[in-house]
């Protein structure tokens, strides 16, 4: 890092609730990157009652560029996320929640490097290993990595691949940060989602892809989207597809992929679980 005068590149950023088996791994995966800028460490603990508050606590007064951020009651994963990314004060911003941890100590200078020569993309990512909660089997790992681009018009059919909350690092600018006063951000389910849809959209700019293997995502219990039942998984999912149709505007083009997307992944989901005429109206807020 360089001298505590200069002023802070990267802002990691942090949510964590309970997390007391994982966030060591976490903090230890922030603290091993090696990198020519500064960076800030910032933690939203929501209250854990586990032990998680103290390992950060820990951490901390070793560590002056950690700051855990004390909630006066648990807000949330949403609430909890606005916090810690308006207290963000980088050029750029590099996110991994709690439970999850970073494996190459060159991730944030290789990711920083690209998008200070790339000023076409408001977010670099990379490849990402999946994980058990004990770290004992390796659920999905891609062998052939390739790097990948994404703009708006992917994003709205869930064109994502490897684009993962603990591989993402975007520009901490007014347009994009301004997501986080939207009202209708708090009714957002896969908040990350969104924060791409978003950045994309208000900038015209891309995602990239690196081709390298950084981290690790884990799926366990306690996570916010492992093991979710098939059936809660799909409303949630159908409930921020109907969100996308209303914030944002879309060309004609675009119109016509939203549709098709909708009949071949929810539209049969909606008959068989909810009513015809919730896919209806779904329908017709895309037509319109």
């Amino acid at each position: 890092m360089k001298s505590p005068d200069e002023p802070i590149m990267v802002s990691i950023f942090c949510i964590t609730y309970n997390h007391s088996k994982f966030i060591t791994k976490a903090i230890e995966g922030f603290l091993m990157q090696q990198c020519n800028f500064n960076i800030e460490i910032i933690i939203g603990d929501d209250c854990s009652n586990d032990g998680t508050t103290q390992i950060i606590d820990e951490y901390a007064a070793k560590y002056p560029h950690i700051k855990r951020l004390i909630a006066p009651h648990n807000l949330g994963p949403t609430q909890n996320m606005i916090r810690v990314a308006l207290a963000a004060k980088g050029k750029y911003v590099a996110t991994c929640d709690g439970d999850d941890y970073w494996t190459d100590p060159l991730k944030l200078q290789k990711q920083i490097d690209f998008l200070e020569n790339n000023p076409e993309y408001v977010i670099c990512t990379h490849y990402t290993r999946k994980v058990n909660a004990d770290d004992t089997e390796v659920t999905y790992l891609n062998f052939n990595p390739k790097p990948l681009s994404y703009s708006f018009n992917d994003l709205i059919i869930n064109k994502q691949d490897h684009t993962s909350t603990v591989s993402l690092i975007y520009r901490n600018i007014e347009e994009v940060r301004n997501i986080y006063s939207q009202d209708w951000f708090m009714k957002v389910n896969a908040c990350d989602k969104f924060l791409k849809l978003y950045s994309t959209w208000v900038t015209g700019k891309k995602i990239y892809v690196l081709p390298e293997t950084m981290s690790c995502y884990r799926r366990h219990v306690g996570g916010i989207w492992s093991l979710i039942p098939y059936i809660s998984l799909r409303r949630k999912q159908i409930s921020d597809f109907n969100l996308l149709i209303k914030v944002f505007s879309y060309t004609p083009t675009q119109k016509a992929r939203l549709l098709r997307f909708y009949l071949k992944r929810y539209f049969m989901f909606d008959l068989k679980y909810s009513k015809l005429s919730n896919a209806l109206t779904t329908i017709k807020a895309i037509i319109n």
